[in-house]
């Protein structure tokens, strides 16, 4: 089964038990601190599980566009990728573990024909803080699945939560059994010898763990639903690996064609990275050397590098962009109608890299050298800094070759020549999921709701093509990008910062109403990515000042905001601008 059909087999499913289907988010998040990129389905829907009402009811399913980094040194082997597709349903305080069960069940067996002797479960076994989870057990048991298969397992393995503090509660994980003989005796789905592979994730939040440790129970219980597309297709394919899906084939069939030394490894990366290159650039995304715009740059090198190895010419690279979008274009649109900015980057990025990659490799087999005849293990520090500094090796890179040469490098004082440098993205600067459960408060409640304001200021003094491209808020302060050709002057900034001091002492009330998105549009609502509205959307108003598509939380009054002031203006990328400013209590 392609991995289409699972897609919309699985869309179409829930919609029949009364789940709206609602597009993907993009991949770059708004107003999400905790990560650089969109890495889970239920993130973009965080608002709606902490209580915020989504305009499409209670019920609720999608595809959603997920990048994640921090496995990407074991991009290459069988199973790891760096972008990937995640299925999910949720019921917002609707329907609970029974039917949730129920469901996974009958789509497994019924629309997947997976037989049931394939399927093992695992559940939460209880302890000091939540009993066994009983009802779920007893769910499985009822649907078909016998009690010799449902494993029970501990808060490592069957709880979720977003961070130390929030809602929480136990999940209970499917598994499909790959046929291949037990490594043991006591082998069982936490195993990672690879005879159970995990498929499917149901998450019951059910509880709130507090600051003090304390559990209570949720009035209002949500579940929260996850599937990987691509090992789904993989298993379902009776493939070894996501690589020889019709997913990646095209590419690496044509990698395979053009590579004078072939090499499995470095195919499987360069397809990967491609993809997850082009899904990002695609979703608004800039190669820079900063935040999720340093990953995307690694991204690219990384498979650059690769090309290399594989003694493939630098001309390829864009029919191998054609190939790769040719035939992924049937599942993201998006891909084909950015064809031509997709190849400009990565082409352009191929462009400036292979002019140092060459010299910078050499410098590296001189620092190697160096070493051995030292009798060292370990490249120092001062020479990944010049491969960093001189070479723009990003030190990941550096740990890269070192590896394949048996070597480590010295990168914690790496590390600190580097902090002396400029302080830039580094090692691990892509944060693991946290779902910004932690970051809505009332400051940040604040700070969004100030860029509703800031983003009607610009408009109105730069003019209308001012329009978001992206924010960060955290507690100390915004970040807000948008579309401007040129610096702006001190004097537009201070009428910026007027505009919207003045909206903040007329203390206007903020609503929000429900409609169509075609309404919306009608009623002169500014709308960003167009693309990830459902029918119908979120529209808050700030008087009559201001009146945006989104989804949420603000505050309700403006007055509350404090004195807005305006900390930095800079370039963020080629043509988009970006403002960093405070709220102030006065």
């Amino acid at each position: 089964m392609k991995a289409i059909d699972i897609r919309n087999k699985y869309l179409k499913f829930f919609e029949s038990k009364g789940h709206k289907i609602i597009p993907s988010s993009p991949l770059i998040p708004e107003n999400d601190p905790s990560v650089l990129f969109t890495t889970a389905g239920m993130q973009p829907l965080v608002p709606y599980l902490l209580g915020e009402k989504h305009p499409e009811g209670t019920r609720l399913t999608d595809y959603q566009k997920c990048v994640r980094t921090v496995d990407i040194e074991d991009v290459g082997d069988n199973r790891h990728l760096t972008y990937f597709e995640m299925l999910g349903n949720w019921s917002l305080g609707d329907y609970f573990k029974k039917e949730a069960i129920e469901w996974s069940f009958e789509f497994l067996t019924k629309h997947l024909n997976i037989p049931v002797d394939k399927l093992s479960v695992t559940c939460f076994a209880g302890d000091e803080d939540a009993p066994k989870d009983e009802e779920a057990i007893e769910a499985w048991k009822k649907a078909g699945i016998p009690e010799e298969r449902i494993y029970l397992f501990g808060k490592n393995d069957n709880w979720w939560i977003a961070g130390d503090e929030g809602p929480c509660g136990p999940d209970t994980e499917m598994f499909y059994d790959t046929g291949k003989p037990k490594c043991s005796e006591n082998c069982n789905p936490s195993c990672d010898c690879g005879k159970y592979v995990e498929i499917w994730n149901d998450v019951f939040m059910e509880y709130y763990r507090h600051a003090d440790g304390k559990y209570t129970k949720l009035s209002k219980q949500n579940v929260d639903t996850g599937m990987g597309l691509e090992r789904m297709a993989m298993l379902l394919q009776g493939k070894e690996t996501p690589y020889e899906t019709e997913l990646f084939s095209a590419t690496m069939e044509k990698l395979k064609e053009l590579a004078k030394n072939d090499d499995i490894h470095s195919r499987r990366i360069i397809s990967d990275h491609l993809r997850s290159s082009m899904m990002i650039i695609a979703d608004g995304g800039t190669p820079s050397n900063t935040d999720r715009g340093y990953i995307l740059r690694r991204l690219i090198r990384r498979m650059i590098r690769h090309l290399n190895k594989l003694e493939i010419e630098q001309s390829k690279l864009s029919e191998l962009i054609d190939i790769t979008i040719d035939s992924l274009k049937h599942m993201y649109e998006e891909l084909d109608l950015n064809r031509d900015r997709i190849k400009n980057i990565i082409i352009e990025e191929q462009q400036k890299f292979s002019k140092t990659l060459e010299h910078g490799e050499k410098e590296f087999e001189k620092a190697l050298n160096k070493a051995k005849s030292e009798g060292k293990d370990t490249i120092d520090s001062s020479s990944a800094f010049r491969l960093y500094e001189t070479y723009g090796f990003p030190i990941e890179m550096t740990i890269e070759l070192a590896k394949e040469n048996g070597m480590n490098v010295d990168v914690k004082e790496f590390d600190k020549l580097f902090k002396e440098h400029q302080e830039k993205s580094k090692i691990g600067s892509e944060h693991k999921f946290k779902g910004g459960l932690a970051e809505q408060n009332e400051i940040t409640i604040a700070y969004h709701t100030a860029t509703h304001l800031l983003h009607k200021a610009l408009q109105i003094v730069l003019g209308e093509h001012a329009t978001q491209k992206g924010s960060n808020i955290t507690t100390e302060r915004l970040r807000f990008d948008f579309a401007h050709p040129k610096k702006v002057t001190k004097e537009e900034l201070e009428k910026v910062e007027e505009i919207v001091n003045e909206q903040i002492k007329k203390d206007l009330p903020v609503t929000c109403e429900e409609m169509t998105l075609e309404e919306a549009k009608k009623a002169g609502a500014t709308g960003l990515f167009e693309n990830k509205y459902g029918d119908k959307v979120k529209v808050y108003s700030i008087g009559d000042f201001s009146k945006e598509i989104c989804g949420g939380p603000h505050v309700e009054h403006t007055g509350v905001l404090g004195k807005f002031v305006i900390k930095k203006e800079e370039s963020s990328s080629s043509g988009i601008r970006r403002i960093k400013a405070v709220l102030i209590k006065e």
